[in-house]
C-alpha cells in the first residue's frame, strides 16, 4: 500500500504514478495495465483506479479494448 498525499485525490496520484511509469520505460508501448493489480498494489477500490486509467486514456496514454484490457498507447505509431 502507498502513502497518499492528503492535498491530492487518490485517483490523480495513481495517474501520476502510471503516466511515470511508462514516460521512464516501466511500461513499454502495449503492455497490459491491469485494473486489479493497481487496486492491490495501492489498496484503494475498483472505482478509483478505474478513474485514473480513464484520466490517462484522455490524455492519450492508454488504449482500453474491451473484453481485453487497457494498454500503452503506441505513440510512435
Amino acid at each position: 500500500m502507498t502513502d497518499f498525499d492528503p492535498t491530492q485525490p487518490k485517483w490523480q496520484q495513481i495517474a501520476d504514478a502510471v503516466r511515470a511509469r511508462i514516460a521512464d520505460g516501466t511500461l513499454p508501448p502495449r503492455a497490459l495495465v491491469s485494473e486489479v493489480q493497481l487496486e492491490a498494489e495501492f489498496g484503494v477500490a475498483r472505482g478509483t483506479v478505474r478513474k485514473a486509467t480513464a484520466a490517462l486514456r484522455e490524455e492519450g496514454l492508454l488504449v482500453t479494448t474491451p473484453g481485453m484490457g487497457s494498454f500503452v498507447a503506441d505513440v510512435s505509431a
